[in-house]
């Protein structure tokens, strides 16, 4: 069985070192994911009937990072076996991963509007709601804000503290950011990945015709 040489050999513990660092960054979305679920702050202010697409979105990314962490381990069995079909496996993996990436960035950039909104109309229905006060109170301790323009009559007393439905704005948007940032640095990350694993494969392939 031949085994790459030279240059190859480079490349071959590149992407070892490439897909432990795939591996930690698994482990970075999967702690962003945990703590946009476990956030207190955003447990509060969700509560247990707060709109479903942030916490679908918040799913959608655990599950993401819990599969990012198996394929960095898939790569780098394959690049320390040097093994074509782990190799295969991995560039077949990671080309999924961006796909579904890709599409949840989409959805996300086009749905971030709609998730705030659901968010500020989840506040004014508690606000309206006198059985949900505990939630109201959360809102407006946490964001240090009170009312909003659906809800004139709640905070009369306050009227000079920033509105409720701009600081839930400037909340759940730095939060997103945060998501954001993290997917591009995923993308980028996967797609020298992809272009390692193949680079590899082909040279394990060549190596071993020769033979």
């Amino acid at each position: 069985m031949g085994k790459v040489e030279g240059g190859m050999k480079c490349v071959k513990y590149l992407l070892f070192v490439f897909n432990f660092i795939f591996w930690l960054m698994g482990s970075l979305v999967l702690a962003v994911g945990l703590w946009l679920r476990l956030d207190p702050n955003t447990v509060s202010l969700l509560g247990e009937d707060g709109p479903d697409t942030f916490f679908i979105g918040v799913y959608i990314l655990i599950a993401a990072g819990g599969l990012v962490m198996l394929v960095g381990f898939f790569g780098c069995c394959g690049a320390v076996r040097e093994s074509q079909c782990l190799l295969g496996l991995f560039f077949a993996c990671l080309l999924v991963i961006f796909g579904a990436e890709v599409a949840a960035g989409v959805f996300g950039f086009l749905n971030k509007d709609k998730i705030i909104e659901e968010i500020k109309q989840f506040y004014d229905d508690s606000a309206q709601d006198t059985n949900n006060n505990t939630t109201v109170q959360s809102y407006h301790i946490i964001l240090n804000c009170c009312g909003s323009p659906s809800t004139p009559n709640l905070c009369q007393e306050n009227e000079s503290i920033q509105k409720c439905d701009v600081a839930i704005q400037e909340f759940f948007n730095s939060k997103l950011f945060i998501v954001g940032y993290v997917g591009i640095g995923i993308a980028g990350v996967m797609i020298i990945g992809m272009i390692f694993s193949m680079v590899l494969c082909c040279a394990i392939r060549n190596s071993r015709e020769v033979i």
